[in-house]
């Protein structure tokens, strides 16, 4: 493959070889992510008309991106905002509006909602437009599909983009249904695992590289890579990703239960301790109860809102990659009482980027059945990412 991919830094490719029980490793220097390389990227800045998709994660030690480029002279034209917005305060799915930040003046353009995509007029305004939001690294987790439509408006309009790269702390798993197109939606864009063991900056050259987007070959892009990181390293991350995932605990556990967002369960939503319990009012797995509340800024209308729900206390588990047993379980529990467990099968298809998770489980098949059932794609999708690792 021809090499038009710009990277700034020298990187080293090597197997995946990711798995459930891969144990992290150590590495002697932190990780040091892209945004924290300033000599390696203000240079691309200089004279140029910026634009920037980041939130709450896009710091530099204490300060965020935005400050410390506007403390260098750069020209920042406008800031576009995710899911859960620029501050990341808004709940899961909440409206993000467009506006003025108060802090610096800066128009506020939303990417969320009824607008995916920068408009062109938008893009017309930059010469260069950055990326550099924490990820999770779980396909169903909103920020990539953003990435991706900032990509597509990219090579549309011939804007470089500029990718800072940060660690996945999710990274040493490579696991789940890989998604089909038929499935493509805003929580599932692209036909990659559940758990894609990629960073964002190794993602944006994979939607390059495989031409996931139209004109990927007029895309200018660059990523700064995390230094002094491989994808098997423990990564706590210094600022909660969305106000739903407030711990390594909840990051660690998401891969499982996000899939819950399908039932009528609760998974802790509006409560101290969201995607680290599981609980129902009607019959339960477990003694521990909890009661979910109206919670600003993070979950205003939780299921099971004002309602003793009754199920597992997880914040204390072993939990890493995708285990389905809670899944499975829960699902036989409701099959058992005759009652409706996947009560939205077309979202749980869409976060599975497939019909047929829900129809295995639905079945009675094993975990080690289903699981089996998914190795032959995630063999060859370890082999199609190859081109565009960075880190080993």
């Amino acid at each position: 493959m021809k090499r038009w991919l710009s990277i700034l830094l020298l990187i080293c490719l090597a197997a995946c070889g990711d798995s459930r029980s891969q144990q992290p490793s150590t590495a002697a220097s932190p990780a040091t992510p892209g945004a924290e390389q300033l000599a390696a990227y203000l240079p691309l800045l200089k004279d140029k008309r910026v634009g920037l998709l980041v939130n709450q994660t896009s710091r530099i030690g204490q300060q965020h991106l935005v400050d410390v480029l506007l403390e260098n002279q750069v020209n920042i034209v406008s800031v576009f905002a995710p899911e859960h917005g620029f501050r990341g305060d808004h709940d899961a799915g909440a409206k993000v509006s467009s506006g003025t930040d108060s802090k610096t003046g800066i128009p506020l353009l939303s990417l969320y909602g009824a607008n995916k995509a920068p408009s062109a007029a938008q893009m017309q305004a930059l010469d260069i437009v950055i990326f550099d939001i924490q990820d999770v690294g779980v396909r169903y987790y909103t920020y990539i599909s953003s990435m991706h439509y900032l990509l597509q408006a990219a090579a549309e309009h011939k804007v470089t983009m500029l990718v800072l790269d940060r660690p996945n702390p999710n990274g040493r798993y490579l696991d789940g249904p890989v998604l089909d197109l038929a499935y493509q939606s805003f929580v599932g864009m692209h036909p990659i695992p559940l758990l894609h063991g990629m960073t964002v900056g190794e993602l944006a050259l994979m939607i390059k590289g495989e031409r996931w987007i139209t004109d990927a070959d007029k895309l200018e892009l660059t990523v700064i890579p995390v230094a002094n990181y491989q994808r098997d390293m423990a990564y706590s991350l210094p600022v909660p990703p969305s106000p739903n995932l407030p711990n390594d605990q909840a990051i660690a556990l998401y891969p499982s239960l996000g899939f819950f967002e399908a039932t009528p369960l609760s998974i802790g939503r509006g409560t101290p301790f969201p995607f680290q319990a599981i609980g129902y009012d009607k019959f339960s797995l477990g003694e521990f109860n909890f009661t979910p509340v109206a919670t600003p800024g993070a979950a205003m209308n939780p299921p099971l809102k004002n309602t003793i729900s009754r199920g597992q206390d997880l914040r204390q588990v072993a939990a890493g990659g995708l285990d389905l047993s809670y899944l499975i379980n829960w699902q036989q529990l409701f099959a058992a009482n005759n009652a409706t467990f996947f009560n939205s099968p077309g979202f749980m298809d869409k976060l599975a980027g497939t019909s047929k998770l829900r129809q295995q489980i639905e079945q009675g098949l094993t975990e080690q059945q289903i699981r089996a059932s998914w190795q032959t794609d995630l063999q060859a999708f370890a082999q199609q990412r190859q081109p565009y690792l960075l880190y080993r």
